[in-house]
């Protein structure tokens, strides 16, 4: 099997369709299809197979993918160590992390990282825990910033630091005086800010909220963290997040921050995620490094 028709296949598997594939590879749908045809009259099987909606790999098509992802992964490094010998510090680094990671993720490591290595590019995308997770082992990102995310049989977690999800809490608040740590159900009756229900954070609170068999109080439901820092900083309400999601605005004495007592909330951690068996290029090992030292994420609470 040559190296188009493998990367071909690949790009089908990947988006499950063969106009898809087309679309991505800017190639006409024909010629995917010619060499799927192809490599399944070579192969003596059906590599494919068609669905209500879309395309799903057989058996012998997830083996024939699995090869043509490792042919690809060589070639990137084949790419890598040449560009290394040529003395070209050069590259671009994928990431996909959640919205919550962002601040840290510009100001204390992308910075310094770009100074430091003037010739490597970023090209970053936000997702959900699973999204991000499915970004990383497809080969669509190679680095991966998620908060408490569950085991992956294809991911390897480089760093993982305990942050605990907090009550985030306008200045004044009453329960910023509390001595020790208060559990979720204390502010079921606050005006919250909550993140939307596919997000791992709001999905840890539900567990606790299920168990508990109480309901928090939603007054603002968003993906953004910014507008969620802004709730809390103008006095509308609470917020449940990280310590390093509202870093900055701790700093600035903004707003304040306590401790959940729910032993579900207060064992979360955050994760710098790659594919597991994958020799990463250059950049993306010299970024991994990097991260791992300077983001405020991966200093585990005290």
């Amino acid at each position: 099997m040559n190296d188009r028709a493998l990367r071909y296949f690949l790009a089908v598997v990947r988006t499950g369709s063969i106009r898809g594939a087309a679309e991505v590879l800017n190639v006409a749908a024909s010629a995917v299809s010619r060499h799927v045809h192809e490599m399944e009259a070579e192969c003596g099987q059906p590599l494919l197979e068609r669905l209500p909606r879309g395309i799903a790999p057989t058996e012998a098509g997830r083996v024939v993918a699995e090869h043509a992802q490792r042919q690809a992964d060589e070639a990137a490094l084949l790419a890598d160590r040449l560009e290394r010998l040529r003395g070209v510090r050069q590259g671009t680094v994928r990431l996909c992390c959640g919205a919550g990671f962002l601040v840290d993720l510009l100001e204390n490591g992308l910075a310094g990282f770009a100074a430091a290595y003037p010739g490597i590019t970023y090209r970053v995308s936000l997702g959900t825990t699973d999204g991000i997770l499915g970004a990383i082992a497809q080969n669509e990102a190679d680095l991966g910033l998620v908060y408490n995310p569950p085991a992956h049989p294809d991911l390897h977690s480089v760093v993982v630091a305990r942050q605990p999800l907090l009550a985030v809490l306008p200045l004044g608040h009453p329960a910023g005086a509390a001595s020790q740590p208060l559990a979720l159900r204390a502010f079921a009756t606050e005006p919250a800010a909550l993140l939307p229900p596919d997000h791992g954070v709001r999905q840890l609170l539900g567990r606790v909220e299920a168990d508990g068999g109480f309901r928090l109080t939603p007054r603002l439901e968003t993906g953004s963290f910014e507008l969620q820092r802004r709730f809390v900083t103008t006095g509308m309400g609470i917020a449940f997040l990280p310590r390093f999601a509202v870093a900055a605005e701790l700093q600035a004495g903004l707003l304040t921050t306590l401790p959940l007592a729910d032993p579900i909330l207060s064992s979360a951690t955050a994760h710098l995620v790659v594919r597991t068996n994958r020799r990463p290029p250059e950049p993306v090992a010299r970024l991994t490094g990097w991260l791992s030292e300077r983001l405020i994420a991966y200093r585990s609470a005290s």
